[in-house]
């Protein structure tokens, strides 16, 4: 019982400063590591600096995204299995960024949870610095929030922004016409989408995340928390190759919902469903879950991770560059008059 006598302190009320700069020291090395040219000061300041002309930029235009990874949180949360979502993180917004032409420079996190757990929390926020080092991003800032009575025990929340540039005039989609090749990357499973049906479809099963995942050889948790594939260093090396003249992140809302995007008024897709073969999860998820493949597809990335539009007479070499750098490439389509993306072909999930 509280000694109603005495004053009270922020740690008497949940909050605990000395965890949160122990959690800044825990990370600072991490951070540190992701160091590039632009890069202008630590973690621990009031804002983060970063110098455009540093990175090489001579008449640039900042390019902002801000995600989270949804309720894959739960999973993770659920199973202690957190150094993956901090990639999510950085992948859900990077993977925008080049969406639009831009490099992304620099990241920033926010971290929310009732009580501090430095080690789970240095877990994610490692992961997020290791997302950044694969993107080519300076993790230079961001905020730990503890927020007693806001969350359970063990919960957080969790949310990212990053800031990339372009030249004048290089912003993408551009020149978008009939005939362009659609090719597609593929995804290294479901992401970081979709993840309440996915729930559900395990529930329907009868399934535990301890449980060996129907189609893989580790558990239903580990095999579903791989992390979105980070396609920025690819992708960016494409652009510059020339040809590129749109980028789509298949995320929530699938080929269906993003492809539209990235295309002018009067122009549509149409995706040969053929053309490539989805990871295994995806047969799992709909079967298990008697999900129709038009739900598949407004829904999961179905195997499809990022999708380039480009000029056809590049295409085969564009296939060449993004395969040497380590992507699995398909050609899936190509860009139609009309409207919406229209399928034909049998799923390979």
């Amino acid at each position: 019982m509280t000694d109603e006598t005495t004053g009270l302190t922020y740690a008497q009320a949940g909050v605990d400063i000395d965890a949160g700069n122990a959690l800044v020291e825990r990370i600072k090395p991490a951070a540190k590591a992701t160091e590039r040219a632009g890069t202008m000061a630590g973690l621990g300041g009031f804002g983060a600096l970063f110098d455009l002309k540093a990175a090489g930029y001579d008449d640039p235009i900042l390019v902002a995204a801000t995600d989270g990874v949804g309720t894959k949180l739960r999973l993770a949360i659920d199973t202690g299995v957190l150094g993956g979502v901090g990639v999510d993180l950085v992948a859900m917004c990077v993977n925008d960024l080049i969406c639009q032409g831009a490099e992304p420079l620099f990241f920033l996190d926010y971290f929310a949870t009732g009580k501090l757990e430095t080690e789970a929390a240095a877990a994610v926020i490692e992961g997020i610095a290791a997302g950044c080092t694969q993107a080519g991003c300076a993790l230079i800032g961001g905020e730990t929030a503890e927020m007693p009575g806001m969350y359970g025990a063990g919960d957080f929340d969790l949310a990212g922004f990053a800031v990339g540039a372009m030249e004048r005039g290089s912003a993408l989609p551009e020149g978008v016409t009939e005939g362009d090749v659609l090719l597609g990357l593929a995804s290294d499973g479901v992401h970081s989408n979709g993840f309440s049906l996915v729930r559900r479809v395990a529930e329907r099963a009868d399934l535990v995340w301890d449980d060996p995942a129907p189609w893989g050889q580790g558990t239903l948790g580990a095999e579903l928390l791989t992390p979105t594939r980070l396609y920025v260093r690819p992708a960016l090396a494409a652009i510059r190759a020339g040809g590129v003249r749109g980028l789509a992140h298949i995320t929530g809302g699938g080929l269906t919902e993003n492809l539209p995007r990235i295309l002018p008024e009067g122009l549509g897709a149409q995706i040969d469903l053929g053309a490539w073969t989805a990871p295994p999860v995806f047969g799992w998820l709909a079967e298990a879950g008697g999900i129709e493949a038009a739900e598949m597809l407004k829904t999961f990335n179905c195997g499809i991770g990022l999708v380039l539009v480009c000029d056809p007479a590049r295409a085969e070499a564009l296939t060449g560059l993004l395969a040497e750098a380590g992507e699995t490439v398909a050609r899936i389509g190509t860009v139609r008059a009309g409207a919406g993306v229209a399928y034909d072909g049998t799923p390979g999930w």
